[in-house]
């Protein structure tokens, strides 16, 4: 039977997006180019680094859900979602939206009229009526916000986050007509508490700009609070610890050795938004000043990284979840791989790790590999580690994440 849904893209905006259709009893299909990504969801297996879990899997297979390749599976749908990844171009200024014309020209042409197709991707403002229509109008000989509705809605995923899960994330919705808006708010009511009108698709698209950019930004200035405390021997966690009790003006951010996830600082006007591009360099040097503050700790024992046992705990860019996608614990080990550090590393949620195209050991056992380590870096703090018990074990350890209690060990 033809599905009502098809996803284009399922990774870490379309899995989300099809497991919440399939839940509330939308026949979805997933399409991929990717036949072993599609052939292990067929199976039950999540991607790696999916936060998706297997019984979850199982449950949207059994409600109907399939993936594939082939795209005849676009045939008849409803509504598409084009849930294509967005990563920072060549330059670094830009996004690479190569996947969003790689979608739209595979659903072009088996696009029909009154169909609604939804662009999810992070993209600048302009692409979903610039880009996006003409691709798909060239290729299906229909009109956009006249044959078929077109519309935009910014991802709005907080991974891991169990209060404010998919249904309970208001989503915006902005299409190209007043038509085309309706028809995408009618759609995503099915899968969400409450959906929020943008005045149109631009808006709507800016709207991620802003988010993300808020989230960089907050970071960089917490980020550059920690080397200032740092240098003048204040304790920034006490700082963040008391700020945040003022109700009003002040929301809590946290530094850490670099900023991880799939959102990367959207400058969408090159050289405009200046504050994005200070925050972007403050955010980079992160992984630097950590493998600074680890050499000048080991100097200060009378050690140098070249021949160190350095332990690494945390990869991932969040706790408790398996994404690596973009974490800086991997730059980390680079720097302290050519500085002549002899690296291990330990995370419940990843059995192996390569840096630098080399396999990084992984420790099997964490007390003794933490007691046997000249240093031990936290660089994400997932919630079965016992903090201080390590800090009791570890030789010299230095937490990233202001994780371990006072005293404990050094901290960012």
């Amino acid at each position: 039977m033809p599905a009502d849904l098809a996803v284009l893209g399922l990774g870490h905006l379309g899995l989300p997006a099809a497991q919440a259709a399939s839940a509330t009893g939308v026949g979805t299909v997933g399409y991929t180019d990717d036949q072993h990504t599609a052939t292990e969801l067929n199976a039950g297996r999540p991607p790696a680094g999916s936060t998706l879990a297997a019984a979850e899997l199982r449950r949207m297979l059994a409600a109907g859900f399939h993936a594939g390749t082939d795209p005849a599976l676009l045939t008849r749908v409803r509504t598409a979602l084009i849930c294509a990844p967005t990563p920072p171009a060549a330059d670094q200024r830009s996004l690479d939206l190569t996947g969003v014309l790689e979608y739209a020209r595979v659903l072009a042409p088996r696009l029909r009229p009154r169909t609604l197709v939804v662009l999810e991707s992070a993209v600048p403002p302009g692409t979903t009526e610039e880009l996006l229509a003409p691709a798909l109008e060239a290729g299906s000989g229909l009109r956009a916000g006249r044959d078929f509705h077109l519309a935009h809605a910014p991802g709005r995923l907080d991974p891991g986050n169990r209060h404010h899960d998919y249904a309970a994330t208001p989503r915006v919705i902005g299409g190209l007509t007043p038509a085309c808006t309706e028809a995408a708010a009618a759609f995503y009511g099915r899968l969400t508490d409450k959906v929020v009108r943008a005045k149109g698709v631009r808006e709507a698209e800016t709207v991620k700009v802003l988010e993300t950019n808020y989230r960089h930004v907050n970071i960089a200035l917490v980020n550059e609070m920690a080397v200032l405390c740092h240098e003048l021997g204040v304790d920034l966690w006490d700082v963040v610890r008391c700020a945040e009790t003022k109700p009003f003006g002040f929301r809590s951010f946290r530094p850490g050795p670099g900023v991880g996830g799939h959102a990367a600082p959207m400058d969408v006007a090159p050289g405009r938004l200046r504050m994005v591009e200070l925050a972007q360099e403050v955010n980079s040097r992160m992984p630097g000043y950590v493998t600074q503050r680890a050499a000048t700790l080991l100097n200060e024992y009378g050690k140098s990284v070249r021949g160190a046992r350095l332990l690494l705990l945390g990869v991932t860019y969040r706790p408790d979840l398996p994404d690596q996608q973009g974490a800086p614990a991997r730059e980390i080990a680079r720097r302290l791989a050519d500085l002549g550090g002899r690296l291990s590393f330990h995370d419940p949620y990843v059995t192996q790790w390569r840096v630098g195209g080399a396999p990084v050991p992984r420790a099997d056992s964490l007390y003794e590999a933490a007691a046997g380590a000249d240093l031990t870096l936290l660089l994400q703090h997932h919630s079965v580690y016992d903090l201080q018990g390590l800090a009791a074990k570890a030789q010299l350890l230095l937490d990233t994440r202001g994780a371990t209690p006072a005293g404990a060990a050094h901290r960012l």
